[in-house]
């Protein structure tokens, strides 16, 4: 069996607890060395094989995989973050089912979250934005058409930019051509959950001279949006007002209304209660 790992953002003890134990029962490893943090590997047992997937292109780590799992090997396969964001997996997934080997996937704690948690933030306040846009710039790699960041930057929510750290400039100019002001909050966030993690706030106008100034180029996430700022409207899950399926609305006494008040608001059929209806065709008798 194969076992696709999500390695978390960074810390060592922000992987899952399946995750860890996977790795403890490895006998084979595969890790993405350009990002995974190498104290994970320090779960993994005596004797477990270690293989730097940064250096070896798919058909090397597809070939590594099927034969140990052919073996009878335990096999991980560990992703940085969450493997279904930027995680590449897919295409190992396919060689796979032509080979006729199993897998799974065990999801991690990706980057997205991380860089919540370092800003103290939220990402979906109530009254500024309910969406959140998970997008990059392109780059050597293209982006679908449809899917430029001035397009997505119309819809003026949140914005979490992935591996767009060395193209703040062009980042910048597409944003506030998509409509963002010049003064909109945003953060960069270097190496969410790491030891050596920084994050940067600012506005969108000064995003390249914030990089710039921290030495910034790469493992970084950049978050645009409002939902940095101070406005907000409180969420209705906790207010008294608001009935939810386990409790009921607390009206202040200075809020209720009067029986002569409520008597007023019923129905004329409700406050008449001399009214007979004949059910049979609704006339009344």
């Amino acid at each position: 069996m194969i076992h696709f790992v999500g390695a978390g953002c960074g810390a060592a003890d922000l992987i899952t607890v399946r995750g860890q134990k996977l790795l403890q029962a490895a006998d084979t490893v595969i890790y993405a060395g350009s990002l995974v943090n190498p104290e994970l590997l320090q779960y993994t047992g005596e004797g477990c094989q270690l293989y730097d997937s940064s250096r070896m292109t798919l058909s090397e780590v597809v070939d590594i995989l099927v034969k140990g799992s052919r073996g009878g090997k335990k096999m991980v396969r560990l992703h940085t973050g969450d493997s279904s964001i930027y995680g590449a997996i897919r295409e190992q997934m396919e060689c796979l089912k032509k080979e006729g080997v199993e897998y799974d996937i065990c999801p991690g704690v990706s980057s997205l979250s991380g860089a919540a948690a370092a800003l103290k933030a939220e990402y979906t306040l109530p009254g500024i934005s309910q969406t959140v846009i998970i997008t990059r710039m392109a780059g050597r790699t293209p982006v679908p058409p449809k899917e430029q960041i001035a397009l997505l930057a119309e819809h003026q929510s949140t914005m979490v930019i992935f591996l767009s750290t060395g193209l703040l400039k062009e980042l910048k100019k597409e944003l506030l051509k998509g409509g963002y002001k010049p003064a909109t909050p945003c953060a960069i966030v270097y190496k969410a959950s790491w030891a050596d993690e920084l994050i940067v706030r600012g506005v969108l106008e000064d995003l390249p001279e914030m990089a710039e100034k921290h030495h910034i180029t790469k493992t970084a996430l950049i978050v645009v949006g409002e939902f940095l700022g101070e406005d907000y409207e409180l969420s209705k899950l906790y207010d008294p007002s608001f009935s939810t399926g386990y409790r009921k609305a607390v009206v202040p006494e200075e809020e209720k209304e009067s029986p002569a008040e409520a008597e007023i608001r019923k129905p004329k059929e409700d406050q008449d209660n001399q009214d007979v209806y004949n059910y049979s065709d609704g006339r009344r008798i």
